[in-house]
């Protein structure tokens, strides 16, 4: 099934070839990249033969909310296709996560998802200190510093790249569909990027994925920040089953730093 959604959620969204990220990084992580009332667009062209064409958007909003009488990031991600995709495979999909404004870790996951008509639901609570996931499922035993795959975009933002030497791997876990994955993201150093919202100094990176029925396993997925404190989702590309994809920022609001990144329209 073609998530396009998930796919944005997991790239960003992570070592030298040995791990170089501590656990103390992974459960003490700071905001310094987003503010509440930040919304970002993205637009989803699919290609077969060469030629991109539209096929949907997703759009990803932060707010700042309460949760057991905590601060916390309230972070949507909703993604649709367009209505003339709709007929080829039409997705409606709404992930949610509620994390706190102190280290980025999720208190609470929601996904609601319907794909081609593949439909579910899953209500996620964590309890970090015990190591918990209670899901609609049921109670399963998760690593320390778990990540949902929405919460691990807002994570992945936060990360200093210029610690780390192209090639090294920074890793992360994560929860989905009652399972813990253990999961990095390749850094493959700095570039410059046209994109259809216009060229961009750009942090390249590949995340390992996992395999599924549209995209294989594995690092075939490139995607690119903006190399500027924002570490703003610019593009991202990637094989599937059938042709390719690729991603672009499109528009944004209220970022949180100026987006110095930016070179010049195209």
């Amino acid at each position: 099934m073609i998530r396009f959604l998930k796919t944005l959620l997991f790239i960003t969204g992570f070592c030298s070839l040995s791990f170089t990220t501590t656990q103390n990084d992974a459960c003490n992580m700071r905001n310094n990249a987003f503010k509440a009332d930040e919304e970002v667009r993205m637009k989803v062209f699919y290609s077969t033969l060469g030629m991109y064409i539209g096929a949907g958007e997703a759009v990803f909003t932060s707010t700042l909310e309460r949760f057991n009488g905590k601060p916390v990031y309230h972070l949507e991600g909703v993604g649709k296709t367009y209505s003339a995709f709709d007929n080829f495979f039409k997705v409606r999909d709404k992930y949610e996560s509620y994390v706190d404004t102190s280290n980025l870790l999720p208190y609470k996951f929601v996904r609601n998802v319907d794909e081609g008509g593949y439909k579910k639901y899953n209500n996620v609570t964590f309890n970090q200190a015990a190591n918990t996931a209670i899901s609609t499922n049921g109670v399963f035993k998760v690593t320390d510093c778990i990540q949902d795959v929405v919460s691990m975009v807002y994570y992945a933002r936060n990360i200093d790249f210029d610690k780390y030497k192209v090639n090294d791997k920074i890793p992360f876990d994560m929860f989905l569909d009652d399972e813990v994955y253990h999961l990095y993201i390749r850094y493959m150093g700095k570039e410059k990027i046209k994109t259809r919202y216009g060229r961009f100094n750009a942090i390249k990176i590949k995340p390992l994925l996992i395999k599924g029925t549209i995209f294989e396993g594995g690092e075939k997925m490139t995607a690119w920040l903006s190399d500027d404190p924002n570490h703003l989702l610019l593009r991202v590309e990637s094989p599937i089953a059938v042709g390719s994809i690729k991603v672009d920022m499109m528009s944004y609001k209220n970022l949180r730093h100026k987006l110095t990144s930016f070179i010049g329209l195209r």
